[in-house]
């Protein structure tokens, strides 16, 4: 199974991330879904876990949150990005954790206000998640 990214689907920074991450997993790897969605509930539901204001991400059936999951997700994608993810690793989880916490509690005044989010591009739509993981 592929690991999934569960991220706010409230949030446009969020939805600019999970677009992001999508065109640099060269692999085509992750899979995304918003943490309201059907999808997302059963997934957090399943990891018995609610995601208060943080990116999530279900791999090997483990659940991984804030800066954990960042740094997860960015091993996976492709130079420079992997490399500056396993150096992030260097730095300790709390202090990871605040500087994840700090961006998370801004996150909505990051991006402009706009009144709709934009589609993923066709090559990448398939790759968010409308129905369950098989």
């Amino acid at each position: 199974m592929h690991p999934v990214i569960l991220f706010d689907g409230d949030c446009l920074f969020c939805h600019a991330s999970a677009h992001w991450i999508a065109a640099r997993d060269r692999q085509a790897v992750f899979r995304f879904a918003a943490q309201q969605s059907i999808v997302g509930q059963v997934l957090l539901a399943k990891q018995e876990m609610s995601a208060e204001d943080s990116v999530v991400l279900i791999e090997n059936g483990c659940c991984y949150v804030k800066s954990e999951a960042v740094l997860r997700i960015g091993r996976r994608l492709a130079w420079p990005w992997n490399w500056m993810a396993a150096a992030g690793f260097l730095i300790p989880r709390l202090l990871r954790d605040h500087m994840y916490d700090a961006i998370a509690n801004r996150r909505h005044r990051l991006v402009p206000k706009r009144d709709h989010c934009q589609l993923p591009p066709p090559e990448l739509r398939a790759r968010f998640l409308d129905e369950l993981p098989q």
